[in-house]
């Protein structure tokens, strides 16, 4: 599924080519280049658009890297993005679709028909066609798998017959594998003489015994540095790490990071080769995962920027309901000292200062402990060391700023007011970094994302701690 793109002369204008645009000097006096589309740029093609100069823009475009494209196209308003893929469509480049946001994505091929699509989607790999393809509704779907050639159509729909986030879904088809007993010579001449059955971009080649088994890999680079009678069996690197086709992407991304991996064999459940992983495909996973675990720690789902008001507003409103919730059980632990906040109102005043300090330190290390876990950086052999360092972390810090605002609080109220905020200070801080870290740990090992459900958590425990102990300590010694 591969097609060489030419390059056509471009029409020079009196607007420079994004690419050839100078950069802006850094502080340093060292020039830093610039990636995407220029602010310029985008409202020079909106003047093109307006004024109707089609050809001349599109023109211009077609020189464009496709993520390019995907760039200017995110960029526009509504109609105007519309109005560019018209521009975009007798010639459109289906590699745009794979660099275009997900959501995004849905409103551009809307625009197309599903033979359109399906033209633009024989251009790419099977992996980036089967991720352009899977949000499809199901008869678009069903229509445009029928337009694709019917060696495109089997490989697409068999990588759909795997799970979402799984590496059947992610792996791309096209690969280079000999067998053994071939020759450095031999396999060279293969892949000069089959150019169309094998990947653009590849870097290792897989060696298959006879049931096409992974027995081994020679990266590319070794191989051309060798003779060509030297035996493919001589050079194979035996321990390849071979990823089955239901492992989980977020467990691919953490084998290519452990072993620094650049492309890896997926195998069925025999163990036969069926695909492979390469590095740019973990990378975004990377950045989705990324995104997924942050979205989920600030409660707001799906953070794209292209999703409706209303979509956007759904997808917050039970998550704010739960902090609600958690509100209001800080709320009774206030009610609690109700007759002794009506004594000394200075109280008021300072109680939000303990848990919002404690509230933030906690986030802190969630966050940390949140991202140890996806990584599998925090484990059990390493969990009561790092609890350890936390809980250290907590006090030094919950002493530093207990002297801080003990001093402000005795300055502006009275000295007893200054020691009873330093001393729920320190005791909330403790907290927060207690349960920063055993939370999501917690979480993890009853099968809970942590990433979902840990901030919550924390918060209320912050809340009712910080309220309980100050308020508490200030009915002891106050009154």
């Amino acid at each position: 599924m591969h097609t060489d793109r030419q390059e056509p002369d471009r029409i020079q204008d009196d607007v420079p080519h994004p690419a050839e645009r100078p950069d802006p000097p850094r502080e340093d006096g060292e020039e830093e280049r610039a990636y995407g589309v220029e602010p310029e740029f985008v409202e020079e093609v909106v003047e093109r658009l307006h004024a109707g100069r089609r050809d001349e823009l599109r023109a211009e475009l077609d020189t464009l890297h496709p993520a390019d494209v995907a760039d200017l196209i995110e960029q526009l308003g509504h109609d105007d993005r519309e109005a560019l893929v018209g521009v975009l469509r007798p010639d459109f480049d289906g590699e745009v679709l794979s660099y275009l946001n997900h959501d995004l994505r849905e409103e551009i091929v809307e625009l197309f028909e599903p033979k359109e699509l399906a033209a633009a989607v024989a251009e790419l790999d099977t992996d980036d066609a089967v991720d352009v393809i899977e949000d499809l509704d199901e008869d678009t779907r069903r229509e445009v798998l029928e337009n694709l050639p019917a060696a495109d159509r089997a490989l697409v729909q068999e990588n759909l017959t795997y799970d979402e986030y799984t590496a059947g879904r992610l792996m791309q088809r096209d690969l280079v594998a000999v067998p053994q007993f071939w020759t450095v010579g031999k396999t060279i001449d293969y892949v000069r003489a089959a150019t169309d059955e094998l990947p653009e971009d590849f870097y290792d080649i897989f060696v298959v015994d006879p049931m096409h088994r992974v027995v081994g890999a020679v990266p590319l680079s070794r191989l051309l540095r060798q003779k060509r009678s030297v035996r493919i069996a001589d050079l194979v690197t035996e321990e390849v790490d071979t990823i089955p086709a239901t492992m989980d992407q977020e467990e691919v991304a953490n084998l290519f990071r452990q072993y620094a991996l650049v492309s890896a064999p997926v195998v069925d459940a025999g163990g036969r080769l069926i695909g492979v992983i390469t590095v740019d495909d973990v990378v975004h996973i990377i950045d989705e995962e990324a995104e997924d675990d942050i979205g989920k720690l600030g409660g707001v789902g799906d953070t794209s920027i292209y999703r409706s008001v209303l979509e956007t507003s759904r997808s917050r409103i039970s998550w704010l309901g739960l902090n609600l919730f958690t509100a209001f059980a800080a709320a009774g632990v206030i009610s609690l000292f109700e007759a002794t906040i009506e004594q000394i109102v200075a109280l008021a005043v300072l109680m939000p200062i303990t848990a919002s300090m404690g509230g933030n330190a906690g986030t802190q290390t969630l966050t940390v402990a949140v991202r140890a876990l996806a990584t599998r950086e925090l484990s059990s052999s390493n969990a009561p060391r790092v609890v350890g360092k936390e809980v250290l972390v907590g006090l030094l810090n919950g002493a530093v700023f207990a002297t801080l605002v003990g001093a402000i609080a005795a300055t502006w109220f009275e000295p007893m007011i200054g020691l009873v905020i330093g001393c729920a200070m320190v005791i909330n801080l403790f907290v927060a970094g207690l349960c920063g870290v055993l939370i999501p740990i917690g979480l993890d090992r009853l099968g809970v994302d942590p990433a979902v459900a840990s901030s919550v958590f924390l918060t209320t425990m912050t809340d009712v701690i910080g309220f309980l102990s100050f308020l508490g300590l200030a009915s002891l010694l106050l009154l």
